[in-house]
C-alpha cells in the first residue's frame, strides 16, 4: 500500500477538496482508493471547522475589539472597516437564492473546505441537516470530481 500517498491525499483533501482527486490517478491509486481518501479527508475537516465555527468567529471579534483597544489606548483614530464588501454582498446574495442546499453543498468545494463549512455553519449552524447536507455534498463532489479525474487523466 502506498501510505505515503493517502496521507498525502487526505492533508489536501482537508484543504481544498475540488483538486485532490487528480493526484490519484498520477499516484497510481484506484478510484475507490482515491474517492474514500479525498472524502475521509474533506469529512474530517469539515467536521472540525463546522463544530469549532463558533469559536472562530469569537476569536475574530475579540482580536478586532484588542486591535481597537491598543488604537485608542495610543491615541490613534480607530478606521472604520466596510461592512459592505464585495464578497460579504455575493454571499449573501448567494445565501439568499441558492438556500441551505446550495451552500452547504458548494461552498465547501468551490471555496475550500475550512472556509466553506465555516461560512455554512455560521448561516446555518443552528438547522439540524446542515452537517448531513455538507457530509452528502462531499460525498457527491467527491464522486464528480474523482470521476473526471480518471476519465480524462488516467
Amino acid at each position: 500500500m502506498k501510505w505515503g500517498m493517502f496521507t498525502t491525499l487526505f492533508g489536501v483533501s482537508m484543504i481544498k477538496f475540488m483538486f485532490a482527486p487528480f493526484g490519484g490517478p498520477a499516484a497510481e491509486l484506484t478510484f475507490i482508493e482515491t474517492y474514500l481518501d479525498c472524502c475521509a479527508g474533506a469529512i474530517f475537516s469539515s467536521a472540525i471547522f463546522f463544530y469549532s465555527a463558533s469559536y472562530f468567529m469569537r476569536r475574530a471579534v475579540a482580536n478586532l475589539e484588542k486591535k481597537k483597544k491598543a488604537l485608542i489606548a495610543k491615541g490613534l483614530p480607530v478606521p472604520v472597516k466596510k461592512r459592505f464588501t464585495r464578497v460579504n454582498k455575493f454571499v449573501i446574495r448567494m445565501k439568499r437564492s441558492i438556500g441551505i442546499i446550495g451552500i452547504t453543498f458548494w461552498a465547501p468545494f468551490f471555496l475550500s473546505i475550512p472556509l466553506g463549512s465555516i461560512i455554512a455553519a455560521k448561516f446555518y449552524g443552528h438547522k439540524k441537516q446542515a452537517y448531513p447536507l455538507i457530509v452528502l455534498g462531499i460525498f457527491l463532489n467527491g464522486l464528480v470530481t474523482t470521476s473526471f479525474a480518471y476519465l480524462f487523466f488516467k
